[in-house]
């Protein structure tokens, strides 16, 4: 009974072609779509989910502590060092609904009326310049070598997850700059020894971002749903 219980938790009714109630759509099935229409069509249409990756806990680990470290800068309202040594003119914004905003199941949505769905995303972080214009933040771990680029194929999803969550602030009327950064937390393996702990070497990459992809793809979308 337990698991039946635990299954109706997740148990998500598929779309119908025709409804009036707004769709929810989350930023990584946007992107699902972007990768394959036809998984996407499966899952929501007819509920076959594709098959879950597991869990990165150690990067998770790392988002957590970031957090935190940039929290105690926005709690006094300090610029954080790493943001001095890039010159960035902005500090980590103190807004009332951050932690909404950062939650999963629920971060920053928008209706989209034209195809009648509720877009949602969850953001890392939130910096503001000095001309009031929002930045949207989004920490990355890795482990590598090689100089840190947002030009590698598999990086440019990084780059559309920002930019769909510079359209949802865009669609609750923020005032959002084109410009999005990454915290890249890089963990070093030229140490002698593990000795119970990572070191990282942080470093901050800017995007200038476009949104004007985003509602053809989901007028794409609608249409794949009624299909």
């Amino acid at each position: 009974r337990n698991d039946d219980w635990s299954r109706s938790l997740h148990y998500r009714k598929p779309y119908e072609p025709g409804t009036k109630t707004p769709y929810s759509l989350s930023r990584s099935k946007v992107e699902m779509f972007l990768k394959c229409p036809r998984c996407f069509y499966l899952e929501q249409r007819l509920g076959v989910k594709i098959p879950s990756m597991p869990s990165f806990t150690l990067n998770s680990a790392v988002d957590c502590l970031l957090k935190k470290e940039f929290d105690i800068r926005r709690s006094k309202g300090d610029i954080h060092p790493l943001m001095v040594h890039y010159g960035i003119d902005a500090v980590p914004a103190a807004h009332e609904n951050l932690d909404l905003w950062r939650n999963n199941f629920k971060g920053i949505r928008a209706i989209y009326k034209p195809a009648n769905f509720e877009l949602f995303g969850a953001i890392d972080d939130l910096w503001i310049n000095s001309d009031g214009e929002y930045h949207i933040v989004d920490y990355k771990a890795t482990s590598t070598k090689q100089e840190i680029s947002l030009e590698d194929q598999w990086k440019q999803w990084y780059k559309i997850q920002v930019e769909f969550y510079q359209w949802l602030f865009r669609q609750n009327g923020f005032k959002v700059s084109d410009i999005a950064y990454f915290v890249f937390a890089n963990a070093t393996k030229d140490r002698c020894a593990f000795d119970g702990k990572l070191e990282f070497e942080l470093s901050i990459m800017a995007h200038n971002g476009s949104d004007k992809w985003v509602e053809p793809t989901l007028d794409k979308i609608k249409n794949c749903l009624e299909s």
